[in-house]
């Protein structure tokens, strides 16, 4: 049982959005009016996340978790072809494509890390801790929680003995949490909405669930409580709060709105729900399976566009709902989501009554 999950005066999570979406403010703003959140350590390096870990605690009091990415196998993926279009879509912003490497993420000494600070609860994406590692967190007094996106995946991160599931639907933005990327689709394999998710994975494991994809309203946290879940964590909708470290190019077009949204593998090699877009568009179908050699293929190519605020040439990530999310303090956003998800039950109540 997650006691730290469980017991949150509003039952939202503040999702770790890795590459900038996340800052120790963001956090801390979510946990101070009830919440939860989760302070990203991907793509950070070890020393990085010591530092973030230090900041986000002093800020939460110690009431926050760590979310960390599993490292894969290095599958060497064949990138010639993709090298050369990145090459030839990166120089039109005066960038050259990164050096297609894989590495492990730092995974070990961020786990000795966290390890360390007796961070409360930490969470996995794109794979599980070892047994071993389940019992290191334990003994610290850690909870664990895992992230799932399918009935299968949840069972098997039930026999390794975590505490909680976060349960991501196809409506969630940004990377797809599959314990492996099968290469059948862009989106991993087959793909569940989160309601469906919810019911299939409660009916095989009786963890605790915390419901992730596409909530934006304090209506969708009411529903995903009412399907079984115990909390609900949302990314996109703090992505344009004044505490979240969207760049302004991100920013800019989640504000203007007008796109649809789809998964793919063309930034980083893994499946991925972001704003369509050219790039997008163009490199979907031919994008190898390779995380993190196209992430860092295509990283300076990226980081170039959002500067120069080419939406063209940068992954512009986001769940579904995206459109409906406001631009509001997240303080004031906790807040709405509570007293929307009262007014909801209280409504559907009466309906029942």
């Amino acid at each position: 049982m997650s006691v730290v999950i469980e017991q949150l005066r509003v039952p939202v999570i503040v999702a770790p959005m890795a590459g900038g979406g996340s800052t120790p403010e963001l956090v801390a703003a979510v946990v101070a009016a009830g919440g939860f959140g989760f302070t990203p350590g991907g793509y950070l390096a070890a020393e990085a996340l010591a530092e973030q870990i230090v900041r986000t605690s002093a800020l939460t009091d110690g009431r926050y978790g760590v979310n960390l990415f599993v490292p894969g196998t290095n599958a060497r993926p064949d990138l010639a072809d993709y090298t050369r279009r990145v090459a030839a879509e990166a120089a039109k912003v005066g960038a050259e494509p990164g050096e297609p490497r894989w590495e492990d993420d730092q995974y070990p000494a961020k786990l000795e890390i966290v390890l360390a600070q007796r961070v409360p609860v930490v969470s996995f994406t794109f794979g599980l801790p070892s047994a071993a590692d389940v019992g290191r967190l334990h003994a610290a007094g850690t909870e664990i929680v895992a992230t799932v996106t399918t009935p299968a995946e949840a069972q098997h991160a039930a026999q390794l003995g975590v505490d909680a599931l976060a349960v991501q639907g196809f409506e969630a933005g940004a990377h797809r949490g599959t314990l492996t990327d099968d290469g059948v689709s862009p989106g991993g394999g087959e793909e569940f909405g989160l309601l469906a998710l919810i019911r299939l994975v409660t009916a095989v494991t009786d963890l605790p669930v915390i419901a992730a994809g596409g909530l934006v309203y304090g209506a969708d946290v009411a529903a995903v409580l009412t399907a079984g879940a115990v909390a609900a964590q949302l990314g996109t909708a703090f992505l344009r709060c004044p505490e979240a470290g969207t760049s302004a190019t991100h920013r800019a077009a989640l504000a203007a709105g007008g796109r649809r949204t789809a998964i793919t593998r063309a930034f980083t090699g893994r499946p991925a729900r972001g704003l369509v877009n050219r790039f997008l568009t163009e490199n979907t179908a031919d994008a190898p399976v390779g995380y993190p050699q196209v992430h860092h293929l295509t990283r300076p190519m990226r980081a170039a566009a959002a500067k120069a605020g080419e939406t063209d040439l940068v992954h512009l990530w986001a769940g579904q709902t995206y459109s409906l999310a406001d631009e509001v303090p997240a303080a004031e956003l906790v807040a709405r989501l509570d007293q929307e998800a009262r007014q909801a039950i209280e409504r559907v109540s009466r309906r029942f009554g």
